[in-house]
């Protein structure tokens, strides 16, 4: 790895905190680098990267449909898309040239590495693979499909608050 690789993760997600300590600890060359998902260096990071989520990747808005009203305007990023706040947002709502970037989705942590954005799983075993041993042996779970792995991965994301809570970023 030439450059550093940019591990994206949900800054109030107390797993992802613990996660990127947990790397750091294992990373003493530094081949790391990090920013959380809400902030606008992973905005610009991913922009760079040319990352185009696709369906199941874009993150979801709560939309109330309603005659009378119209649409809610985005969320801005001091009010962070959740998990819980979900419903599939339409072409339309992506496809405008002046439309803001859309922001990633708050469920996965992500890679970017030589230009490339891997998630969920992919991201979690190729972050291993860089850290010093032994946890680059956990590279052998790449032989499981990755639906399976993504499955057991979204999972334990759509939980995770409940389980181990959030944090408060700058609050």
């Amino acid at each position: 790895m030439n450059s550093p690789s940019i591990i994206l993760f949900d800054g109030q997600c107390n797993v992802c905190n613990t996660f990127v300590q947990f790397v750091i600890r294992r990373d003493p060359t530094g081949k790391f680098q990090f920013a959380p998902l809400q902030s606008e260096q992973a905005a610009r990071a991913l922009q760079a990267a040319a990352f185009k989520p696709t369906f199941s990747d874009q993150p979801v808005r709560v939309c109330v449909p309603t005659s009378s009203m119209p649409p809610t305007s985005p969320p801005t990023s001091s009010t962070p898309l959740t998990p819980l706040q979900t419903s599939p947002q339409t072409s339309s709502q992506t496809s405008s040239p002046t439309s803001p970037p859309t922001p990633p989705p708050l469920d996965s942590i992500m890679l970017i590495c030589q230009g490339k954005v891997l998630l969920r799983s992919d991201a979690v075993l190729a972050i291993a693979r860089g850290l010093r041993f032994p946890w680059p042996l956990l590279a052998v779970f790449r032989i499981v499909p990755r639906p399976i792995r993504d499955g057991a991965y979204r999972i334990f994301a759509r939980n995770r608050y409940r389980w181990f809570g959030q944090c408060n970023m700058g609050a």
